[in-house]
């Protein structure tokens, strides 16, 4: 288990992550999510010891991370794949963190063949492509068999069976009662993968609850109905005490009502109907809509046929544009 309590990092003036307080535990894939800037990095290195807290502290397994013995036994953790030895080979990289940390040297080969790299094992990683270097971070993780794993953009890189096969193994890794904690941008992945959430914004604590209830507390649900007669059912509904508001392309829609109750409505009253589909909103939506206060930096998109700075003569924001950040569901990787 990992447990933050109050932990605090500051740099000048600037609170990077501010009286941050959850646990990780075991059994479960949980999410770490947050907008860009928000400080899941900066939170990740203090429970690696790689940053100090300003205050509060984190323990695993109750204990600081410097208080470890062999910490590759206790927590695995992949946050810069590229961070290898260049002149190194493969298995000479994972050879060097076996020996300082009283792994068997039989435990490489075995984490190059589950990450799929055993054929690469005498090559540098400096020639490696990106999806390859994320799968030799992910053999370092896993190169203790910890029961504590931590993850930062895994799938960054690879191909569509690669990210299979990285969720199927978080999720593996959680069944077999190990603490499984995962930062991700990829909302389509991390909404399939992860069983819990904490979401943090502008270095606090936005939420920390299972990803069904994350989703229902943070979007709207409801039932669109298409019908030849609309003004029927919206009567037939109303009289039973559900309102049915029309939407601009000529559907209805209920909220608070589910799907079975409406077409029951609609058969006893012969009203056709050609859709009854519950809606139910994603992961990304609720997400936006939670941090959309909390985001450092937002884009902006000029109207067509508008000039997108201010108007000739008007004052210039002071130092430039500011940075935009942009959300999505997916990007391009390189091989």
């Amino acid at each position: 288990m990992i447990e933050l309590e109050g932990l605090t990092k500051r740099y000048g003036e600037k609170t990077a992550v501010d009286r941050l307080t959850f646990s990780v535990r075991p059994g479960v894939v949980t999410g770490f999510l947050g907008p860009n800037g928000a400080g899941k990095s900066t939170t990740m290195r203090m429970m690696l010891g790689l940053d100090s807290p300003t205050s509060g502290h984190v323990r695993i397994d109750g204990k600081r991370y410097d208080q470890l013995q062999e910490p590759l036994n206790h927590i695995g953790a992949l946050l810069e794949a590229k961070s290898v030895h260049g002149g190194r080979t493969a298995y000479n990289h994972l050879l060097c963190l076996a020996q300082s940390n009283g792994i068997p040297d039989r435990r490489v080969d075995a984490v190059l063949d589950m990450v799929g790299l055993a054929s690469v094992a005498k090559k540098r990683p400096k020639g490696f492509s990106l999806g390859m270097g994320q799968r030799l971070g992910i053999a370092a993780a896993l190169l203790g068999d910890p029961r504590i794993v931590m993850f930062d953009e895994p799938v960054n890189g690879l191909d569509p069976e690669g990210i299979h096969w990285v969720r199927n193994l978080m999720q593996q890794l959680a069944a077999e009662g190990r603490t499984v904690f995962v930062s991700s941008h990829l909302m389509s992945e991390m909404s399939v993968t992860a069983e819990h959430l904490v979401v943090i914004g502008q270095g606090r604590l936005m939420a920390d609850t299972s990803m069904a209830d994350f989703i229902a507390e943070n979007s709207r649900t409801y039932v669109r109905v298409r019908t030849p007669e609309p003004e029927r059912l919206r009567d037939a509904l109303h009289a039973t005490g559900v309102n049915a508001v029309a939407a601009d392309d000529g559907s209805l829609e209920v909220d608070g009502q589910p799907a079975a109750r409406i077409g029951d409505v609609a058969a006893q009253h012969r009203v056709v109907l050609h859709e009854l589909s519950p809606q139910n909103a994603s992961l990304e939506e609720a997400f936006m809509r939670l941090t959309a206060e909390s985001v450092e930096y937002h884009a902006h998109t000029a109207a067509q046929g508008q000039p997108s700075g201010p108007a000739p003569g008007q004052p210039q924001p002071p130092g430039g544009d500011r940075p935009t950040q942009q959300w999505g569901t997916g990007w391009k990787e390189g091989r």
